[in-house]
């Protein structure tokens, strides 16, 4: 029974991947940019080499540095990500059990990969990389009537035509033919392995979530409210903490109408540190006394208007 309950907590992390629509919109969004960009780019930019040795190393790249690129940008611009870093930095991730954490990188990692993986799909289904790369690696033997004394430096010539004798040149239909073949297999195979994934995925996700999908719909609202309002009044208060500070320096503030109302009836204070770390860092779904607590911010108002936030720090959390 407790390994059993010890699974389902940790199992908790994956209702993280896909527990809204702003997430599958996100990266829908995501992937056609990503189409966009990788059409852009092989009609305004690819241009192989057509030289032997080059042509793979040129061919990768084009298929696996702007992957690379987009994964660290994925991975840079996951709010995750940092609370993971900031769960690590300040608790010293002594309530992050292996399996969540564990659990907390694949959702993170899963974000991250659609771009990379879509630039993937749609270079090796146009083909030109793969076409580029391999030309000087194809096997003479499979083109009928094809001179048995061309090496590799002539094939490697072939994905530009002028650049190959004009005896040769009616052999590009079919070694492109099946180039772009072998291309778009391996392409039409990474989908059937994503689209695997994801399933699997959303599967274990409903098999293992604690909650109904009405509550995890609310939840995902709440998120999304909370965000929002967060860095709303978070900008609201920097420019007032600001204001009172310069007017403190100056005798006076430069601010429009709306903004000196807004100084004049409400006065702010700076947040100690204690109270931002408490609210800074990983947190899934947790319930107190029956009631839900959705949130770092959420269980920090609930122990607050207790008196006693200090329990918060000494509780356990989900994660161990």
């Amino acid at each position: 029974m407790a390994a059993a309950a010890l699974v389902t907590e940790n199992f908790k992390f994956l209702s993280l991947f896909f527990k809204s629509k702003d997430v599958v919109i996100f990266n829908g969004l995501i992937a056609l940019g990503t189409v966009a960009s990788q059409t852009a780019y092989n009609i305004f930019a690819f241009d192989c080499p057509c030289s032997s040795g080059r042509n793979y190393l040129y061919g990768l790249a084009t298929i696996g540095v702007p992957a690379l690129a987009f994964f660290l940008i994925g991975i840079m611009m996951n709010k995750s990500t940092w609370d993971l870093v900031s769960e690590c930095r300040l608790r010293n991730c002594r309530k992050l059990s292996g399996a969540a954490a564990f659990a907390l990188l694949g959702t993170i990692i899963g974000r991250a990969v659609v771009a990379p993986l879509t630039w993937a799909v749609i270079s090796l289904l146009q083909g030109q990389a793969y076409t580029c790369a391999l030309s000087e690696f194809v096997d003479t033997s499979t083109l009928e009537g094809f001179p048995s004394d061309q090496g590799s430096e002539v094939m490697a010539k072939f994905p530009c035509q002028g650049s190959v004798p004009e005896k040769l040149q009616g052999f590009w239909p079919e070694i492109e033919r099946q180039l772009k073949y072998e291309s778009q297999l391996i392409g039409w195979l990474l989908v059937a392995g994503m689209s695997l994934m994801v399933f699997l995925m959303l599967c274990l996700k409903r098999c293992s979530s604690p909650l109904g999908y009405l509550q995890e719909d609310y939840w995902s609202q709440y998120h999304s409210n909370e965000k929002a309002l967060f860095q709303r009044t978070a900008t609201v208060h920097a420019r007032l903490l600001a204001a009172e500070n310069i007017k403190s320096f100056f005798g006076f503030v430069a601010l429009e109408k709306e903004e000196m109302e807004q100084l004049e009836h409400q006065s702010v204070t700076p947040i100690c540190k204690t109270d931002w770390n408490r609210v800074t860092g990983v947190y899934l779904y947790r319930e107190m006394n029956g009631l839900p607590l959705y949130s770092r911010l959420n269980k920090w108002a609930t122990y607050n208007l207790q008196h006693n936030v200090e329990a918060m720090d000494k509780e356990m959390d989900v994660f161990s």
